[in-house]
């Protein structure tokens, strides 16, 4: 497969292939989220979708080095060690009155940012949970994307802010593509990050891999081997 220079990126020595392949691409997500979308302070609050997932487990354990209270979610009691073991402070199922827990959680305030990655099955949820003038970056989509609504919501429940980030807009240039696969190198390095492997593929089985994913059944990355 032919892929455009300006997207490589030298691995460093130390660093295994195959953690690289399970963590650049998920880790280049979560810096842009933590950095670039909304940078949570020390002992925020913060709410992170399916935190027994590739990203998600990135994305806890990211936000927890950096001081940030994480609630995450996930969906089987299988999936809680693992974001237990990311850092979560704590780890809620999906449904029962979800953004009700985290408002307990939180002393009736609410989250100051939600990373969702779910989407339909998760935003009504994700939006309830913040708090005035909170953030939630829709990230991601597997459960189908959110329907419009109507903007005025955002007025009433606090002058809240909602964007939709997507990679490739963070790195459109050589510049920022090296900025933040050094910079999920450089916790690679220090232990910051650590890749759980939910499993590996040889290429041929992309589609199988791909249904895992699809089924909710994985928990960390999956790598696909040639």
């Amino acid at each position: 497969m032919a892929v455009p220079a300006g997207q490589c990126v030298p691995v460093p020595d130390g660093i295994d292939w195959q953690v690289a392949g399970g963590a650049l691409l998920q880790g280049m997500t979560a810096h842009c989220l933590l950095e670039s979308v909304y940078r949570p302070a020390p002992q925020e609050p913060v709410l992170i979708h399916a935190g027994a997932g590739g990203t998600g487990q990135l994305l806890v354990q990211w936000a927890t080095a950096r001081g940030a209270k994480v609630i995450t979610t996930v969906s089987t009691d299988g999936k809680e060690k693992p974001a237990r073991e990311a850092g979560a402070w704590h780890v809620l199922r999906y449904g029962d009155d979800l953004a009700g827990r985290v408002r307990e959680l939180t002393g009736g305030e609410g989250v100051c940012a939600g990373y969702d990655g779910v989407g339909a099955a998760t935003f009504e949820a994700s939006l309830a949970s913040l708090r005035p003038r909170g953030t939630l970056a829709l990230s991601g989509s597997v459960s189908g994307r959110v329907p419009p609504f109507d903007l005025q919501r955002l007025a009433e429940a606090g002058s809240l802010l909602v964007t939709r980030p997507v990679l490739p807009h963070f790195v459109r240039t050589r510049d920022e593509v090296l900025w933040r696969a050094n910079e999920v190198f450089g916790a690679l390095s220090a232990i910051t990050l650590r890749v759980r492997f939910g499993g590996t593929y040889a290429l041929s089985d992309a589609a199988q891999a791909h249904r895992a994913i699809e089924s909710r059944a994985t928990a960390g990355s999956l790598v696909l081997l040639p």
